[in-house]
């Protein structure tokens, strides 16, 4: 597949900018994915199966348009867990089966008005650029689910490497949701991610089983990412 052109957001609702990026992806059935993925989307597949992805990242410089990022709230770590959809219009883009950050007021932005399936969690993100160490115990709602990994960062993916899956996985500018019993879709903007191989040194979670998905029975590929800048979109039904 060839990479589709970041969209331009206009009027963003939320501008900031994504850190220290780790995707770890796993293969699934589309039928063990299917049932957590609303009807008026399909479950998009690469080489006959699904992706699930598990993206452990620090949000910097949070803000709304116009107004400054405020010191200890714009400036968090966050997991999000996602798969690969498509609407009725032939429009790709990504399902967030849930989101865990370290913010409680956050979370209950994103669960009021973006409508998005955010638990509060207690997080850290350590390292040094080289190695990143993520820890998420959640906290509300929900049993306490939990992550704990470590990823070596290592050099940056060759342009040659960019085609297919990579991009299939990671070149992803626009989320879906339900509001008011319909399908709603937001446009995020930021530049083509500048990805780099990335090896898995340990992890242990269980927010892929809290999910409703089996464990994972293999292991997962990765991908890094030092930071983007990032604008999003409002929903638009």
């Amino acid at each position: 597949m060839r990479a589709p052109s970041p969209p331009r957001v206009a009027w963003p609702v939320m501008c900031l900018r994504w850190s220290a990026q780790a995707f770890l992806h796993w293969r699934y059935p589309a039928a063990a994915v299917r049932p957590l993925v609303p009807d008026s989307l399909t479950v998009e597949t690469f080489d006959g199966t699904a992706w699930v992805s598990l993206v452990p990242f620090l949000m910097e410089g949070v803000r709304l348009p116009g107004t400054p990022a405020l010191p200890w709230l714009s400036r968090f770590p966050e997991i999000n867990l996602r798969t690969y959809v498509r609407d009725e219009r032939g429009r790709d883009g990504i399902w967030l089966l849930s989101l865990d950050a370290a913010r409680l007021p956050a979370v209950l932005a994103g669960r009021a008005c973006y409508r998005l399936p955010f638990h509060w969690s207690r997080m850290s993100l350590r390292g040094d650029g080289a190695r990143c160490r993520y820890r998420c115990r959640r906290r509300w709602p929900g049993p306490g689910a939990r992550c704990d990994a470590e990823v070596e960062v290592g050099p940056r993916l060759e342009e040659s490497e960019r085609d297919g899956l990579p991009d299939f996985l990671t070149a992803r500018y626009r989320l879906f949701t339900v509001v008011a019993g319909g399908l709603a879709a937001a446009e995020v903007e930021h530049p083509p991610l500048p990805l780099r191989h990335a090896r898995l040194v340990a992890l242990e979670q269980d927010l892929l089983q809290a999910a409703g998905l089996p464990a994972p029975d293999h292991a997962p590929l990765l991908h890094a990412c030092p930071d983007v800048p990032v604008r999003v979109g409002r929903w638009r039904r």
